[in-house]
């Protein structure tokens, strides 16, 4: 591409793009100028006044104006049409603000906006209809030739790159998404990008829902939303890195034929979970990082109701009726709290259950829970829960599992088939292709501005990053509120990077934090300010639901939470549970026992 092409989506600036507009919307005007004292064609001026040279000036004024403002807002593409169609309202808008507002006004009497008004000055807003979409139309049809003139190229854009710096994004998570949509936006101010993104899933998961999921409160699809619907200006690619070439500045990517060429790669893959080498515990529990992974643990819960129902060994009916989550976190706390909410809600519709058989018990290492939150909010977060009859075995370590167990360290067992690990995670595996600075973690080192210490063209934020922190002189925790921070100051550092300026250093305080505890309870501290309970509750959802991206989502979301208040939450099994945790039981060697009148065998 040589000098700057208007019409292109990453070849214009907004001083060419209003350059050529007006040019555009004068000839317009000119043109229209002429028309009208030839036939008094639209016999109406942008701007009437009193004196009939100064209202031609003004007409001419208006009319490049116009042209200007359609060729910045349209610069980055979309077409004839939607360049006509932009100069049409443009029109529409300046014949509200000029005839219909600012006229009255030079006039010495306000403006009423009334029918007569509207009525007088009817002729000249076919002038600026007819100059609007006349400019436009020009603009679609000259902005693309006037790169083959290389001084006009010159003169409108004398700094455009030949070609756009190609930015590859790895991860559609909060970081990731966060970072291309904050590059669209430096390309709509004229940074000349060409952004891809590539991620296994094609959409943004709000994660601090997904407990919720998983306890059948919200439907999966709710709470995820279209990356290329998020990142309209994006190149999407759906599918696994397989290969990183940091000499050749080339991403492989699995079922792609062609690798994906980059001058700036911004590492944004996440975690994953770290079982820590433990016996059996990768093959018998489940996490919770995906909707994947929440609808299966919601799937499993209700078939382990199914079969408990109907279950007449006593062993078994113990393991099928012990739920255990590993990790007193804000996942771990949150899950628990769902599953109980779940079983406890759905076992109206198990008659052969009885309330005490039901055990939920939360193993975790550390002292206290929720060590991410002050003593006093998770004193009473554990109270709170173990009031509800949930079980907390507080520093104490996971030794593994089986399928019939979860093994402690200290050679306990707690007979189960359900798991869920929540207690440990670990960057993303594919760093390891990527032969820049890592910490021992295996997450990739890079500085205050987020960019690497060995490889300044390759950036990275959220959990697979390890970011000093300056004001704590610690380093910035893998947060969802940091992600979205993190993501924002990189789309402008890339942005500051390619066009010759110095990247700024990341900065960010956390606002606060959140944690649900189910039951219409949470705790909370927001500036300092600390809640719990119903409060806190309704502070989780008001402020989860805002950060919702898009407001389809939103109302779905808003929809869910009230068919639960209303109703018992569902137990359709979306899908056959997954088998992994429940064999399949013995063939009895006697006769099943008859079922007593109370529902007990």
């Amino acid at each position: 591409m040589t000098g700057i092409e208007v019409g292109e989506a990453r070849g214009a600036t907004a001083l060419g793009a209003a350059a050529v507009g007006a040019v555009s919307g004068g000839v317009a005007g000119g043109l229209l100028a002429v028309l009208r004292a030839i036939d008094g064609l639209g016999d109406g001026a942008l701007l009437p006044v009193a004196n009939r040279p100064l209202e031609s000036v003004l007409h001419l004024v208006a009319a490049v104006g116009l042209g200007a403002a359609v060729g910045v807002l349209f610069r980055n593409g979309g077409g004839g049409a939607a360049s006509t169609s932009g100069g049409l309202l443009a029109g529409l808008l300046w014949w509200m603000l000029g005839p219909l507002t600012l006229s009255p006004l030079l006039d010495g009497r306000g403006p009423t906006w009334s029918l007569a008004d509207a009525s007088a000055v009817f002729p000249s807003l076919v002038t600026a209809l007819l100059v609007g979409g006349l400019g436009g139309a020009l603009f679609a049809a000259v902005g693309p030739q006037v790169g083959r003139l290389p001084w006009l190229s010159r003169l409108v854009a004398p700094a455009v790159r030949s070609e756009p710096s190609r930015v590859v994004v790895l991860g559609g998570g909060f970081g990731g998404v966060a970072t291309a949509q904050r590059l669209e936006r430096r390309m709509l101010a004229g940074a000349d990008l060409a952004v891809s993104l590539v991620s296994p899933s094609n959409s943004l998961l709000f994660t601090p829902m997904l407990a919720e999921v998983a306890g059948s409160a919200l439907q999966p699809h709710h709470i995820s939303a279209p990356i290329r619907a998020t990142c309209p200006r994006t190149r999407f690619y759906r599918g696994e890195v397989t290969g990183i070439d940091v000499d050749r500045r080339l991403v492989h990517i699995e079922g792609t034929s062609a690798p994906l060429p980059y001058d700036h790669l911004v590492v944004a893959l996440g975690s994953v979970p770290n079982y820590r080498d433990l016996p059996g515990l990768a093959e018998h529990s489940f996490t919770l990082k995906s909707l994947p992974d929440a609808v299966a643990i919601r799937n499993h819960v209700i078939a382990m109701l199914e079969r408990a129902d109907a279950e007449t060994d006593a062993t078994e009916r113990r393991r099928q009726l012990t739920f255990v989550v590993a990790g007193g976190g804000f996942a771990g706390t949150e899950t628990i709290a769902e599953l109980f909410d779940l079983v406890h809600n759905a076992r109206r519709y198990y008659p052969h259950i009885d309330p005490a058989e039901l055990r939920f018990v939360l193993v975790h290492s550390g002292d206290r829970l929720l060590p991410e939150i002050g003593p006093e909010l998770a004193d009473f977060a554990l109270q709170r829960l173990r009031r509800r009859g949930i079980e907390f075995l507080l520093g104490t370590r996971v030794g593994g599992a089986s399928a019939e167990a979860m093994h402690l360290a200290d050679g306990e067992r707690i007979p189960t088939r359900t798991l869920v690990w929540t207690a440990g995670n670990q960057p993303h595996p594919a760093l390891g292709r990527l032969p820049a600075e890592r910490n021992r973690a295996g997450a990739l080192v890079v500085d205050e501005t987020l960019r690497s210490t060995t490889h300044p063209e390759v950036w990275a934020v959220g959990d697979c990053a390890q970011i000093p922190d300056p004001l704590t002189g610690g380093l910035h925790p893998p947060t969802a509120q940091h992600a979205l921070r993190e993501g924002k100051t990189l789309g402008d550092n890339i942005a500051a990077a390619v066009g010759g300026r110095p990247p700024k250093p990341f900065r960010f305080t956390p606002i606060g934090i959140l944690v649900a505890l189910g039951h219409r309870t949470a705790v909370a501290e927001i500036r300092g300010l600390r809640f719990s309970g119903l409060a806190a509750w309704v502070l989780w959802r008001g402020v989860y639901l805002s950060k919702l991206p898009g407001l389809e989502k939103k109302l779905r979301v808003l929809i869910d939470w009230t068919i639960d208040l209303l109703f018992p939450r569902d137990i359709v099994l979306a899908a056959d549970p997954d088998e992994r945790r429940i064999p399949e039981p013995a063939a009895p060697t006697a006769p099943m026992p008859p079922i007593a009148p109370g529902g007990r065998p």
